[in-house]
């Protein structure tokens, strides 16, 4: 389903809380005192003058409120008398002598105040709920905002609302929500369809979406005791059917959205423009009920409001214009900064995707399994990374580097780094000569770009492993009965430090291993050292290891899962990039291997040798397949090769086949045509193998293919 649809979403019915400060603090000051109950036959209190404060909006005088000769009879002394607020909340009147007593005690902020009119006098009521000076009941529902200090107070709390929202979605509800029901009875809030970001400019006509819609619903929660409200017919309030309006350069609507300004819907222009915008089937109350608000953002306009009200409600005044205009300007900006932070984290998702690998290969002899968290939310992608890239005659490098800093721009370095590190793999080159070469990239890309880096390959024929480390924390080796062993590696110098050699250290991998890679952030902490947070995993790994016994190692993902669950609340200070690696092996018994000299009966020899192994193995089906492409391969490496050809076979899940030589050249493929003697070799293998490639060494090449065993 689009996540642009249009879906009514009812306004929460929890009670308004009584009062609401304002944004400046200086706004307690301009509330505008109720008059007090006066006794029976008293002259009635002397009204407080407004005067008008720049924005058009009048607030109270600041002369003293008279209390003492106002009090309710029974009230002697001129004590505080609590008398009900309109909004809500009782307010003592202080003293006569009382410094500063025409100003009002501040009201906590939080919440947006119930409008007057909402609660009526108490005193003036009858027992029937019918007001005592009109004999009328009063209108359900929020009551329109009578004062100066109640639309003040409403636009500081819904602008905090507003402004709490990070993404598109919650800035949006944030002026739904803050304003239904109190401001109006519903809001349609149109967007630019798609949203421009930031300076771009937009290409095609103005499209404006139905992004969310939301009302009063005709029931209320009777538990809160709230009286259903009726939804009278053709208020405007129904489901909106046009969800999609497309705005005419020149129309009623462009002349009203490039004026910037809320108007009333009786206006004339807003009389044109509102079928545009809504479709001829929606029908807007009658009269100053509804107000079209234009949402600008830093550059343009970027969407527009209705607010509406009910017919039986009263209609919207002069000031509430100030109101939508301070709503909509708020919504607008808070919009445009959700969409630059909503593409700040989609550059920074797709460039962690990038610079990550998104799967790992399968190598033969190998499991593996990876996990990488970043910082922090706000800092979603660093310098730590990790690999794993198959080489020659079916072993796997292993990599796992940590570039200093976790911003973008590590983050850029550690892309370069591991470009160059899998270039150097497949180059076949020893792990200490990676490593020097690294070192080299990093010092061409400046002198302050520093690194740690450990690389590690892997051979399941010979079960071995052997480790270079660049100045990273060593590795830790979990062994099939449950015992965790951190690995004595020379640690080096980091990368980029320059004019430093790196060691290597040749190891025994034994079958059911479980080799775990990992970066600083992992052990290491502002709460604890590096060797303790080591100490830490590897009694993690082995307390793991004894939940599953000692002849079955534990699966892969829940141990890269038990292992992040030993960092804490304050752990998370870097990067943390994890790879393990489950070593199955080969076994001998699996491995077929044979050197064979560079002359014409070298290929017969090589269909010999294959059909004996397969008749050993018991997959005779494979014997014509096989025969005839080792002998096509190993004609195309007698040709040119000048030492011997290796040939070996490995029975895996599949049956592969190799075939070596001192020839760096790599074969391509390519069509031959009907006068050729030859080239039909690499073309019978792309067609009857599941996969084939070549692969260049430091002493030459090896062509490999692959056939599904029967």
């Amino acid at each position: 389903m689009d996540s642009t649809r249009v879906t009514e979403h009812p306004t929460s019915h929890e009670r308004p809380q009584t009062g609401a400060g304002p944004a400046d603090p200086r706004g307690a000051l301009l509330r505008t005192p109720e008059p007090l109950p006066t006794a029976p036959g008293a002259p009635p209190a002397p009204a407080l003058p407004a005067q008008t404060r720049a924005g058009g909006l009048p607030t109270a005088s600041p002369a003293p409120l008279p209390c003492a000769q106002h009090a309710a009879p029974g009230n002697q002394g001129g004590t505080p008398t609590s008398v009900p607020a309109a909004d809500g909340a009782e307010h003592s009147q202080p003293a006569a002598d009382e410094p500063d007593a025409h100003r009002p005690r501040p009201v906590p902020e939080g919440g947006i105040p119930v409008q007057p009119g909402a609660g009526q006098d108490r005193a003036s009521a009858l027992p029937g709920g019918k007001d005592r000076r009109t004999g009328q009941a009063p209108p359900r529902g929020p009551m329109p905002m009578r004062r100066d200090g109640d639309r003040l107070r409403f636009v500081g709390a819904a602008t905090r609302r507003i402004a709490r929202g990070i993404d598109l979605d919650e800035i949006v509800m944030g002026l739904c929500r803050a304003t239904v029901p109190t401001f109006s009875d519903a809001i349609l809030v149109y967007l630019r369809d798609p949203l421009p970001v930031g300076d771009e400019r937009p290409t095609g006509p103005l499209v404006l979406r139905l992004r969310r819609t939301d009302r009063i619903p005709q029931e209320r929660d009777l538990e809160d005791g709230i009286l259903p409200v009726p939804v009278p017919e053709n208020s405007g309030l129904a489901d909106v059917s046009n969800e999609l309006c497309e705005v005419r350069p020149g129309g009623a609507l462009a002349e009203v959205l490039r004026g910037v300004r809320p108007v009333f819907a009786d206006a004339p222009a807003a009389r044109a423009a509102l079928p545009e915008l809504l479709g001829d089937d929606l029908v807007v109350p009658p009269g100053q009920r509804a107000i079209l608000a234009p949402l600008r953002g830093r550059r343009r306009v970027i969407g527009a409001a209705l607010f509406l009200r009910r017919p039986e409600r009263l209609a919207f005044e002069a000031d509430d214009l100030l109101v939508a205009a301070q709503l909509a300007t708020h919504s607008a900006l808070g919009i445009d900064k959700a969409v630059l932070y909503g593409r700040e984290a989609y550059i920074a998702d797709e460039l962690q995707r990038t610079m990550l690998p998104e799967t790992l290969p399968n190598p033969t002899g190998v499991r593996l399994a990876s996990r990488y968290l970043p910082a922090a939310e706000t800092a979603r992608v660093g310098g730590d990374w990790y690999d794993a890239i198959p080489l020659p005659g079916s072993r796997v490098a292993l990599v796992v580097g940590d570039v200093m800093g976790h911003s973008m721009t590590s983050a850029a370095i550690m892309g370069q780094l591991r470009t160059t590190a899998q270039t150097l793999a497949g180059l076949d080159l020893p792990p200490q000569e990676v490593l020097h070469h690294l070192d080299e990239q990093a010092q061409r890309l400046g002198t302050d770009r520093m690194a740690t880096c450990l690389y590690a390959v892997y051979d399941p024929v010979a079960h071995r492993i052997t480790i270079a480390n660049a100045g990273h924390p060593p590795p830790v080796l979990l062994h099939l009965g449950g015992r965790a062993e951190v690995l004595r590696v020379p640690a080096g110098a980091p990368i980029g430090v320059g004019g430093v050699d790196f060691e290597a250290v040749e190891l025994d991998a034994p079958a059911g291993a479980t080799l775990l890679l990992y970066t600083d952030g992992l052990v290491e902490s502002r709460l604890r050292d590096v060797w303790t947070g080591i100490e830490q995993l590897r009694e993690k790994l082995a307390a793991t290891a004894q939940l599953t016994g000692a002849d079955h190692p534990p699966p892969l993902e829940a141990l890269c899962d038990e292992v992040l669950d030993m960092l804490g609340p304050g752990d998370r200070d870097d990067d943390i990039a994890l790879l393990a690696a489950r070593f199955d092996g080969i076994a001998p018994s699996d491995v077929a291997y044979w050197f064979l000299e560079p002359e014409d009966a070298a290929p017969g020899r090589a269909r010999r040798l294959a059909r004996r192994a397969l008749a050993r193995w018991g997959m005779e089906e494979l014997t014509d397949s096989v025969e005839l492409l080792v002998s096509e391969v190993v004609t195309n490496a007698v040709r040119y090769a000048s030492r011997p050809v290796t040939l070996r076979l490995l029975r895996t899940d599949v049956l592969r086949c190799e075939v070596g030589d001192d020839v760096p050249q790599l074969p391509r493929l390519r069509q031959a045509r009907a006068t050729d003697e030859g080239g039909r070799g690499l073309y019978l293998v792309n067609r009857m193998a599941r996969r084939w490639g070549a692969t260049r060494l430091s002493t030459g090449k090896v062509v490999w293919f692959e056939l599904n065993r029967g």
